[in-house]
């Protein structure tokens, strides 16, 4: 599916892996759709100089579930092309040291809101013939690290439900793109170092926003239904998945508690 002139929701747009599909669509001359908590009207100009078509804010805290009901009613009339659940919450540490409070948070973002608002926004999609969710769930979906139980756990349901969802849309001219991302540069990227490193060597390896937006934009383009990581985290992911004992030994010689 081509970018170009397409009516595309990004949640979580105002920084990280958001803000730099964002920047990605808007070169493309795509109409954006921003899910974010308050009005920007920097980042509006930012877009729209960068070539958006046009750039509405849906003024939105994902973290509400009335909220979300309210971003599905407004996107209601709207022919909404492709739908970008970019938006999380990063939890870490020991389990018995994680606050309840951050873990149900977390949960709400990550999962919840992803599926209210994919379901709320579906049927239009049905309806019309034509297509695409993306859905963002990262390499914690598979390579299982301490410290990581809750997000991981939350990242697991992101990727089981894609995969479900891919199969129930067959013939329907819906598609869906699971992204398993990687490390990428940014403000989550560091609070993974403050949160897991008291207990775990946390690896360091990553890449910026453009260029992962760039992989984003090819994977859509090609119609895939997975975005796989490259490099060395690729070769974890692999190791993760067929050889997990070996995969589990080489994480317990990283971490303490």
């Amino acid at each position: 599916m081509i970018i170009s002139k397409k009516h595309v929701v990004i949640t979580g747009a105002n920084r990280g892996i958001g803000l730099g599909i964002a920047k990605m669509c808007a070169q493309e001359g795509a109409h954006l759709h921003l899910a974010i908590r308050s009005q920007n009207p920097s980042l509006v100009k930012e877009l729209i100089d960068l070539g958006a078509a046009s750039v509405q804010i849906w003024e939105s805290d994902l973290s509400q579930a009335r909220d979300v009901e309210k971003l599905i009613l407004n996107l209601n009339d709207v022919p909404i092309d492709i739908l970008i659940n970019n938006a999380g919450q990063l939890t870490g540490g020991l389990l018995e040291n994680q606050p309840l409070d951050e873990i149900n948070s977390m949960f709400q973002v990550n999962v919840l809101s992803l599926i209210q608002l994919t379901r709320g926004l579906l049927p239009n999609m049905i309806r019309r013939g034509s297509g695409k969710i993306v859905n963002n769930a990262s390499v914690s979906a598979i390579m299982h690290f301490p410290c990581a139980s809750t997000y991981a756990a939350s990242k697991a349901a992101v990727l089981a439900f894609t995969d479900c969802l891919e199969i129930e849309l067959k013939e329907t001219g819906v598609s869906t793109l699971v992204l398993i991302t990687p490390g990428i540069k940014t403000r989550m990227f560091d609070d993974i170092d403050t949160k897991y490193s008291d207990h775990l060597e946390v690896p360091q390896d990553s890449i910026s926003t453009e260029e992962y937006a760039q992989q984003i934009k090819a994977a859509i383009f090609d119609d895939r239904s997975a975005l796989m990581p490259k490099g060395l985290t690729a070769i974890g992911l692999w190791v993760s998945k067929y050889l997990p004992a070996l995969f589990k030994f080489g994480t317990l010689r990283r971490f303490h508690r």
